[in-house]
């Protein structure tokens, strides 16, 4: 923060100034402005430099601002710069001001001074966001009202507009009835006085005339009309405004996010990637070019077509030092697949475990956005458990080490990376496996980092396959540690029982694989569960091991995620074979079209709710 303050004080010399410092997840932003009708520059500068040091002793959080009569400065260790958002602050000095005698009458004559102001400072380019005025509302009094207001000079015209208008709208609930009042925000700030509080030379204030009748008083129809005229005007022009944007960004798609935002994003410090020797790989050194990529690939040959998926198409390549590499080339119109390209390349990049797929590279250039992966020569899961002819292939043991190994990636994603990540994507054909059937974790596309407190999180925008979704997330959005617990489950059911539970029948007693393998366990039947071919390759003392991995599935799909372990408790479960195991209690039953569930097949457990506090890995 101390060098945050140094860079702020020392390059402001133009009154307004963005900066940072740092690296990493210790790199924060700052910015400072100066009122725009303070021109000495000494002046500017102290204001800023005590402004920083009052920051940084009163105030300890990762977003903090502080305004001043002739300045204000912020820091965050989130990017910030031109990004419009209001945050109007009412200061107490507002209380203190005197009433005045007449506030209808006022009130109207500081709402045509403040509105026209604003529209000077926002689409005026001569005002550069800033503007003063003044004018009469009492002739025998010869008393004037002073108006002010500032944006900052990293957000557009009509950002800045909308932000006065929000903070003009509080100015008049809490202080149009008063001599003086205040608004301040992150991006803007108005305010009013009946004395002359700037510097009317260097700002060059204009003399406003409020619009009277012949006899001098004011008539209502005129004041309306003058109101509801500007308003409309500003109206008009806010909705052509977006209406041009949305057209532009449907015409572009997201052609000027990929060069300007994203090479921003990946090329800061802050992106690198930490080796398993713990070495530091920048982001840039993960960048290859097209032209390298479409030697690799045969320009992309359909003989070379891996597979496609939702954001673009999978292809094999070989690199000129003969390295064979997987080619993911997204779709070139996809707002997701750009999402996904930012996800994998600053999230993967910084993650390094065997049992997640490694990123060797990207692409991004114009439109293309590539990812460059480790060749998998099995390829992804599904093909194995749910084809009639590789499945025999996976004998018990092999399917225990890919439950090992995909337990164990997760557990790295949750707990022992230096970053907390939530994959929110899990299935079978995001497991990969390579040429020793060893599984990797891929795609993160849809994956979300939590910070090192935070255990759960809410969106509107549901993403992920049905049938894997936990059901507080498909249903409510809430997502956690304990949603990938739940598709970690699902899978291991299907690999034990080699059916889908997205493709289950729908009975009378079983409407998911989840209720079909809670059914059977509460029979006492839990070996009919598993796949016979499976069962074949099982030795007798091997059944007690497939047993309780069909146990600790269960206990993985409980439908209150409170219920279910964490990845920790998971593998020491897996890794050992006396410890007690509760009662799993009933899944979720999400995916059937109808649910019928016979009375006397229902049979309630108690639960030893320590028992997740108590297991933990060695």
């Amino acid at each position: 923060m101390e060098t945050l303050s140094s860079n702020i004080v020392a390059s402001n010399t133009s009154f307004f100034n963005n900066t940072s410092t740092g690296e990493g997840l210790d790199k924060v932003y700052g910015q400072a402005l100066c009122r725009g009708d303070i021109t000495n520059s000494t002046v500017c500068k102290e204001c800023i430099e005590k402004a920083s040091k009052d920051l940084m002793n009163r105030c300890k959080s990762e977003d903090a601002m502080i305004w001043y009569d002739v300045c204000q400065v912020r820091y965050s260790f989130q990017m910030f710069f031109s990004n419009a958002v209001y945050t109007g602050k009412y200061p107490k000095q507002n209380d203190l001001e005197k009433r005045v005698s007449d506030p209808t009458s006022f009130q109207q004559v500081l709402t045509y001074l403040m509105n026209n102001v604003s529209n000077e400072a926002a689409f005026n380019p001569a005002k550069n966001m800033f503007a003063t005025a003044d004018i009469e509302f009492s002739k025998k009094k010869k008393a004037r009202i002073y108006g002010l207001v500032e944006c900052t000079k990293d957000i557009s015209e009509t950002d800045c507009r909308s932000c006065l208008s929000s903070a003009i709208t509080e100015l008049n609930a809490c202080c149009s009835y008063r001599e003086g009042g205040i608004i301040v925000s992150r991006n803007c700030n108005v305010r009013f006085d009946l004395f002359e509080f700037f510097n009317a030379s260097s700002s060059v204030a204009p003399l406003l005339i409020f619009p009277t009748s012949k006899g001098g008083k004011w008539k209502p129809w005129m004041f309306v009309l003058t109101i509801c005229g500007s308003i409309l005007i500003i109206s008009v022009l806010i909705v052509f405004c977006i209406a041009c944007l949305r057209q532009k960004k449907a015409r572009e798609g997201d052609e000027e996010r990929t060069e300007r935002t994203l090479l921003q994003e990946l090329a800061s410090p802050k992106n690198v990637a930490i080796t398993q020797e713990g070495e530091l790989i920048s982001s840039d050194q993960l960048f290859m070019t097209l032209a390298t990529i479409k030697a690799a690939t045969g320009n992309f040959s359909d003989t070379n077509k891996l597979g496609h998926g939702g954001f673009g198409t999978v292809y094999k390549g070989v690199l000129p030092d003969g390295n064979e590499i997987a080619v993911k080339r997204l779709s070139r119109k996809s707002w997701q697949g750009l999402e996904e390209f930012k996800n994998e390349v600053i999230l993967i990049a910084k993650l390094q475990h065997k049992n997640l797929v490694k990123l060797l590279g990207c692409v991004l250039e114009g439109e293309e956005k590539i990812l460059i992966y480790e060749l998998m020569s099995n390829r992804s899961l599904d093909q194995f458990i749910f084809d009639p002819f590789k499945r025999p292939k996976l004998d018990w043991k092999t399917c225990y080490g890919i439950i090992g190994g995909l337990a164990k990636g997760l557990l790295y994603l949750h707990e022992e990376s230096r970053l907390k990540i939530i994959h929110r994507d899990l299935k079978p054909n995001n497991v990969l496996l390579d040429h020793e059937l060893v599984a990797k974790i891929s795609d993160f596309g849809m994956a979300r980092m939590f910070s090192e407190n935070q255990n759960t999180a809410n969106t509107k925008r549901i993403v992920g396959t049905h049938g894997y979704m936990a059901p507080e997330y498909a249903m409510e959005g809430l997502f956690s540690v304990k949603s990938d617990v739940f598709s970690f489950g699902v899978i291991m059911l299907e690999i034990i029982s080699g059916k889908r539970n997205n493709g289950f029948y729908t009975t009378k007693l079983a409407p998911t694989l989840l209720a079909h393998a809670w059914r059977l366990w509460n029979e006492g039947n839990g070996l009919e569960v598993v796949d016979p071919i499976l069962l074949v390759s099982c030795l007798d003392s091997e059944y007690e091991v497939v047993l309780r991995c069909v146990h600790i599935a269960l206990l993985c799909v409980q439908e209150d995620p409170q219920h279910r372990p964490t990845m920790s408790n998971v593998v020491v479960l897996l890794g050992s074979e006396s410890m007690d195991l509760p009662q799993p209690r009933q899944p979720a039953f999400s995916s059937g079209k109808a649910i019928h569930v016979d009375p006397t097949a229902s049979i309630n457990h108690s639960v030893n709710e320590s028992l997740w506090s108590n297991v933990t890995p060695r």
